[in-house]
């Protein structure tokens, strides 16, 4: 798959799992490198504690009614220490479940943010103040992030990995 792609996109996915998304950029390699930059920060470097990311990266892709990064994300956030009751409950349109005050306001950030672009400015305070200035960069820069990667799979319909491809065929039914 990364053979007839260039050299730094080859060298950057060498070791990467067999996921359908890795196989989608190929199409792309011009920008290949700098979404899986950023992808690879967002779950490895940044401060935003991993249970809260996750809870938030399948609150996004939930919204997005994005299967594939929801089938995902579940795994990372079992393995983050997230609770199978707080994923199911993210999942649900109300994303009711038991969950902490800070985790209940980034839900509700995240829902705003997904749905208006631009959270209310009292919610947003409240986020603010329970988080400090990088890891609030970090909290929109995982929405939007995975808001793109749910939009990409989405519309070139990426199934979850069955059976393995060479190099995944771009569709749209």
């Amino acid at each position: 798959m990364w053979t007839t792609c260039p050299a730094a996109l080859a060298s950057n996915c060498a070791g990467v799992p067999p996921l359908n998304l890795y196989r989608v950029l190929p199409h792309a390699p011009e920008i290949a490198l700098g979404f899986l930059g950023l992808g690879r920060a967002i779950l490895t470097e940044a401060s935003l504690p991993p249970t809260l990311r996750e809870l938030v990266i399948l609150r996004v892709g939930a919204l997005s009614g994005a299967s594939y990064e929801v089938h995902q994300h579940r795994r990372v956030a079992c393995a983050a220490g997230v609770p199978e009751e707080k994923i199911d409950a993210v999942l649900k349109p109300d994303a009711n479940g038991d969950f902490s005050e800070l985790e209940r306001l980034v839900i509700a950030f995240t829902d705003a943010v997904v749905h208006d672009v631009k959270a209310p400015a009292p919610l947003y305070a409240k986020v603010a103040a329970a988080l400090d200035g990088q890891m609030m960069v970090e909290l929109l820069a995982t929405i939007g992030f995975y808001m793109l990667v749910s939009r990409l799979l989405e519309n070139l319909e990426v199934d979850i990995e069955n059976p393995p491809l060479e190099k995944l065929e771009l569709r749209h039914d």
